[in-house]
């Protein structure tokens, strides 16, 4: 598979840093709205399913023709697979503490890495590997907290949602198509189920202005940039920019909610975070060391 330019390798970090820091208001913004879980998806995923057509219709308008909007078979597998992690998100947000949610999907990263080196024959370095091993234990460590709070559904729900957006970047990736409508129309998956299970006793969501301000922002922005970077980044660099949210979303709650978690949780969250972080620079540093190929 061929390396992406600098200048693309840049647009990619661009996008992706935008999408995680977009992404790193979800969790509050659906706290603040107060409302069943059930309704939550369903108004959350709709609002960002009709701005997602609206943007589309203007594109046609302006340029006029149609965006990219669901390009193929790879499009539908990364759709599913963006649509049950709305699902397993917000089962993870309803069912354990934020912190747990957003320290457990900084797996994200090293699930990518391992898809990709199954699927894409890219090899993870031995640094990555270690990487890995270390972030099994803090994950661990948050698990282990998790059982005894009486969390276990809610971190299983973040577990498997680390593992279904890792697989969704990786088909990206595979693909190196334009997916960034995907994820948007996807949300349609989760808006039908939602409002299927709600509407037998009612949309309950006390302050839905925060929902529309997500679901019609922060979501299809999110969403588009991050499904975007894997046509210019590998997947494990993708999803390390999911660590936005890990590392903003705890404190935008401690903020707003005044929420402290607990110490292990925060134990096992800082060895993810150096963890990850330390992979990084490392991996950077790596790069700058290598000689460049004579032309």
């Amino acid at each position: 598979m061929s390396l992406p330019s600098p200048a693309d390798h840049r647009k990619g970090l661009l996008l992706t840093a935008i999408g995680g820091l977009a992404l790193s208001m979800d969790i509050p913004l659906v706290r603040l709205a107060h409302g069943e879980m059930w309704s939550i998806l369903g108004a959350r995923s709709i609002t960002t399913v009709l701005v997602s057509l609206v943007i589309v219709t203007a594109i046609r308008i302006f340029s006029g023709r149609w965006p990219t909007l669901v390009p193929g078979w790879p499009g539908i597998a990364a759709g599913l697979l963006y649509g049950c992690g709305t699902l397993t998100f917000l089962l993870a947000v309803f069912h354990t503490a934020t912190a747990n949610v957003v320290f457990i999907l900084a797996f994200n990263p090293m699930f990518g890495a391992l898809l990709s080196w199954i699927f894409l024959k890219e090899r993870p370095s031995a640094s990555t590997l270690t990487t890995m091993l270390v972030m099994i234990f803090g994950v661990g460590l948050i698990v282990r907290e998790g059982l005894a709070g009486g969390h276990v559904f809610g971190d299983a729900m973040a577990l498997l949602s680390a593992l279904v957006l890792a697989s969704a970047i990786t088909v990206g990736r595979a693909s190196r198509r334009e997916m960034g409508f995907v994820p948007l129309l996807a949300a349609v998956f989760p808006a039908a189920l939602g409002f299927a299970i709600a509407m037998p006793g009612g949309v309950t969501i006390e302050h839905p202005a925060w929902i529309i301000l997500n679901g019609a922002v922060l979501m299809p922005v999110a969403f588009w940039c991050l499904a975007t970077g894997p046509r210019y980044l590998s997947a494990p660099e993708v999803g390390m920019f999911y660590l936005l949210e890990t590392i903003l979303a705890p404190i935008w709650v401690w903020l707003i909610f005044s929420e402290t978690p607990p110490t292990m949780t925060l134990v096992g969250g800082g060895i993810l975070v150096c963890a990850i972080m330390a992979h990084s620079l490392w991996m950077v540093r790596t790069k700058s060391a290598r000689p460049v190929p004579a032309g």
